[in-house]
């Protein structure tokens, strides 16, 4: 699994997505006939369609993982500094206390996460519950050598490396390029498809998905498939409904969530092809929280769109969790699709 460690260890905040982009065009270009960028960042791959070309034309079927990540950017360097920042994405504030980062200025600074120390709190503020407005990076040099390396801006990321505990994996980002992996591994596994394929890694969708809308407006496709997390709350303090999914039950197919409906033909079609093939899935209705999905339907003639979701723990957090069989499940679930569409009329 070196690629996805590579690819969950790279920075990329929501619009400098430079570093992961870079790795995406290398792993794709074996893969597809021809591989694009466009103004907004995001990584289009083309791969024609095999077999007869049907009346009317071939059916466009557009995949999307986002290659952005939750983080920072640097908002003011203060008089001894220390450097305050805006988020890019939804953080709970809560996860933050002393955490390990990296300022991307003019060369990787590392830093840490500071706040009021609690010995001088007073008895109120000990009952406040931290802000992001609260906190500050402390990179350990004096006001003239941070403002020479740093600038209003520069992105700030996260500092956390891959690790395997028991069956499952651990990390920052997961959310979402692990979902930019399974996106990847299935066209290597499906190798060819009777549609035509565009394969995307997506910028920006963590501040509106606004990757994929871009992009799904050039492409006009007939079906969109997101790749992304979904919540797995099989936790201690949450229990039935709001468990949402489950670590090493599969792959999980989006019934709903806040940003789009899942078409029941689409969705039917999954199904039908996990039972066939023996992969592992559940489903999934999420309450709250969005996917690419949305993006892509928002594109003329308003395509048929589905999300395929990898559960995850702590989503949002430096120690995000994956099982690892739920990965593959969500590979070979996606590659089967792929690689049999079906006759792809998805009008109700």
């Amino acid at each position: 699994m070196e690629l996805l460690r590579k690819l969950v260890e790279t920075s990329g905040v929501s619009g400098r997505e430079d570093r992961i982009r870079q790795i995406v065009i290398e792993e794709l270009k074996p893969l597809v006939d021809e591989v694009r960028t466009d103004p907004t960042g995001n990584v289009i791959g083309y791969k024609r369609g095999v077999g007869r070309e049907p009346k009317g034309g071939r059916k466009k079927l557009m995949l999307a993982g986002h290659m952005d990540e939750i983080g920072f950017v640097v908002s003011f360097i203060d008089d001894k500094g220390f450097i305050r920042f805006q988020p890019l994405g939804g953080f709970d504030p809560r996860t933050l206390m002393a955490q390990r980062v990296t300022v991307l200025g003019k060369q990787d600074l590392p830093g840490i996460i500071g706040s009021k120390p609690i010995h001088i709190l007073t008895e109120e503020e000990k009952k406040k519950v931290l802000e992001i407005k609260d906190y500050f990076v402390d990179i350990g040099l004096p006001k003239e050598k941070v403002t020479e390396l740093v600038s209003v801006g520069d992105p700030i990321t996260m500092h956390r490396q891959m690790e395997t505990l028991g069956d499952c994996i651990t990390c920052k980002t997961f959310d979402d390029r692990v979902g930019v992996y399974c996106m990847l591994e299935a066209v290597r596994k499906a190798k060819k498809s009777p549609a035509d394929l565009y394969v995307v890694a997506t910028t920006q969708e963590e501040v509106g998905l606004r990757g994929a809308l871009a992009a799904s407006s050039g492409i006009v496709p007939d079906v969109g498939v997101a790749l992304d997390v979904t919540l797995a709350n099989d936790v201690p303090g949450a229990s039935g409904q709001d468990e949402i999914s489950h670590l090493g039950s599969g792959t999980s197919i989006c019934i709903l969530n806040g940003s789009h409906i899942t078409n029941p033909k689409l969705l039917a079609r999954f199904a039908e092809l996990a039972e066939k093939h023996k992969i592992k899935y559940q489903r999934d209705v999420l309450p709250r929280g969005g996917t690419d999905a949305a993006g892509i339907q928002r594109a003329p003639g308003g395509p048929a769109v589905i999300t395929l979701s990898v559960p995850c723990r702590y989503v949002h957090t430096t120690v995000e969790m994956v099982h690892k069989e739920d990965v593959q499940a969500t590979i070979d679930l996606l590659a089967a699709y792929i690689a049999n569409p079906g006759d792809m009329d998805y009008n109700l």
